[in-house]
């Protein structure tokens, strides 16, 4: 009894023994893990839960001269997979699929010909109630990265001058090409702990900061923008045409104010986009000027002093041979001074008096008002134009570049040389920024010259002209329209124009200049005046009015109000 008393008392000591040498062994563990090897552990953890992640920069905001957004960065999510922690769990791979619409055959394909990597994209740029439901599957391998999706808030209205970014954020066309660089931002660094979901649990550490991208203010105003595009699709629309073009120019500072084209794309939305409506029309697609090219004609010969706005010019029969080629005009106008060659758009007259004048000095002042150069407007692929130099014309080319064949020009580039007229013979540097100092000018030619040729402008939209429709109520007017046969193969098309029209606003006091250009109209209309001369006429009055330009024609508009029973 007193034996098995001694054993049952052995066996207690021994486990209470066997117990406390455990405990010692841990407490001692517990110490060397927390005093010992505490700093080799937490690189050990760090190793395995810290990281360096990107901290995503946003692409700077464009707008326009007033504030307005026209391009914006708004952060969004984009799925990516690890192929290594994926590839176990492919049978969650058709619940992926489904949810985010790719084909379940596609998906097993990327990740399968990606197994040996860490990182793959699955969709870019997704919704975030999509994301969510993207997470809450709770698919190994399937993480969630924060970007930057730009938005368009004026969408096709103003699509060819912004133009787009890729899903990367990189400037593609437009504005967005042209000033990627100062656009795009820098991204950041920080150290994060993450879970085992990938999930950042903790930030460490700032490592670098992010550099937003840098604003972008244009001198384009939204409302005449978005003024300009509504009247050009109406007319594109009405008169059937292949396409068209507008550009308003605030003269004096050599800003545009506006620049649309038809057809248009909206690029918020490019899944069907067709590569021709891409080309800014405005600033790349050439055309021969027609007989806009004429008061630059008649200003040339007002400069030599050997012509005045009383020169009498004898158009009479209303032909006029050059060598083996006829110069036409539609009828016989007998005797013109100035003011009437301008009223009537004569060619016979036109050709006469260039080739009165000497080449060289013709050519100086169609180059100094901007022909034959692109405008330096930042536009990317803008086109140059096409002036022949002077010591190869021969007399038919100096006839018929008199009213405008023989020469090419844009729109934008049309604009600035009239811009020329409306700013007293002084061309100011076209731009697509909003411009805070004053810029350089260049004498083209004097003053009383442009004058001259603006008053004799005035006469093109009053009855017995060729664009009365071209009115603007409340504002005097000085322009002049084009209607150019169209260039093919071998000649000039018979059925085929591009009807133009080329003015500025107040013609006392030129603010505005506006070109519009509309190509190959179909139907009875097919003249500048009665194409291109009402678009003129519903731009320039509308945005005349948005900037509160004081009328310089009140007697007119107050005898339309009286007859329409308004006040007087």
């Amino acid at each position: 009894m007193i034996a098995r008393v001694s054993i049952s008392r052995g066996r207690r000591l021994l486990l209470v023994g066997l117990m406390l040498a455990a405990f010692a062994a841990l407490a001692a563990r517990s110490a060397q893990l927390q005093l010992v090897d505490h700093e080799f552990l937490q690189s050990q953890g760090q190793a395995r839960h810290l990281r360096v992640v990107p901290v995503p920069a946003h692409r700077g905001m464009i707008t326009d001269r007033n504030g307005e957004p026209l391009a914006i960065s708004t952060p969004v999510q984009s799925v990516w997979a690890n192929p290594r922690e994926l590839l176990p769990a492919r049978a969650d791979l058709s619940r992926v699929s489904r949810l985010l619409g790719l084909d379940g055959d596609y998906l097993r394909g990327l990740i399968g010909e990606r197994q040996d990597r860490e990182f793959v994209y699955l969709q870019r740029h997704i919704a975030p109630d999509l994301a969510e439901q993207v997470m809450a599957l709770q698919v190994p391998g399937v993480y969630l990265q924060r970007e930057y999706r730009r938005y368009y808030p004026a969408g096709e209205v103003a699509g060819h001058v912004i133009g787009f970014s890729d899903v990367d954020d990189r400037g593609q066309e437009g504005l967005e090409l042209a000033f990627d660089e100062w656009l795009t931002g820098e991204s950041g660094a920080k150290r994060v702990i993450k879970d085992g979901r990938r999930s950042i649990v903790e930030n460490v550490e700032n490592i670098r900061s992010a550099r937003p991208g840098k604003d972008l203010t244009l001198s384009i105003d939204r409302r005449i923008q978005y003024l300009a595009y509504r009247e050009l699709k109406a007319a594109v629309r009405d008169h059937r045409a292949r396409s068209g073009s507008v550009v308003v120019l605030n003269n004096r500072t050599g800003e545009v104010l506006a620049l649309v084209n038809q057809p248009s794309f909206n690029p918020n939305n490019r899944k069907r986009l067709r590569t021709n409506e891409l080309r800014n029309r405005a600033a790349i697609d050439l055309f021969e000027p027609g007989s806009t090219m004429k008061p630059f004609v008649i200003a040339a010969a007002l400069e030599t002093g050997l012509y005045s706005s009383e020169t009498q010019i004898h158009t009479s029969p209303g032909t006029f041979r050059v060598g083996r080629h006829t110069i036409r005009d539609m009828h016989d106008y007998g005797t013109l001074d100035m003011t009437g060659v301008i009223r009537k758009s004569s060619n016979v007259a036109a050709s006469k008096i260039a080739l009165a004048l000497k080449p060289e000095r013709l050519w100086s002042l169609l180059s100094a008002a901007g022909f034959g150069t692109a405008t330096a407007s930042s536009f990317p692929g803008e086109a140059d134009g096409y002036l022949a130099d002077f010591h190869r014309w021969r007399d038919i080319e100096v006839a018929t570049l008199a009213y405008g064949y023989g020469l090419s020009t844009t729109s934008l580039q049309l604009a600035q040389a009239y811009s020329v007229l409306a700013n007293d013979g002084y061309r100011v540097p076209v731009t697509l920024l909003r411009r805070e100092d004053p810029a350089q000018q260049q004498k083209v030619f004097a003053p009383h010259v442009a004058r001259a040729v603006r008053r004799m402008m005035e006469s093109v939209v009053l009855e017995g002209g060729t664009a009365p429709l071209a009115k603007v109520p409340g504002y005097r007017v000085a322009g002049k329209t084009g209607t150019v046969h169209k260039s093919i193969a071998g000649g000039y098309a018979e059925d085929r124009y591009l009807s133009i029209f080329a003015g500025m606003a107040p013609a006392s006091d030129p603010h505005l200049v506006t070109v519009v250009v509309i190509n190959e109209p179909r139907g009875d209309d097919h003249f500048g005046g009665k194409v291109a001369g009402p678009v003129f006429s519903h731009v320039m009055s509308g945005a005349l009015r948005l900037l509160n330009v004081t009328p310089d024609d009140v007697p007119l508009l107050q005898t339309q109000k009286s007859e329409s029973g308004g006040p007087a």
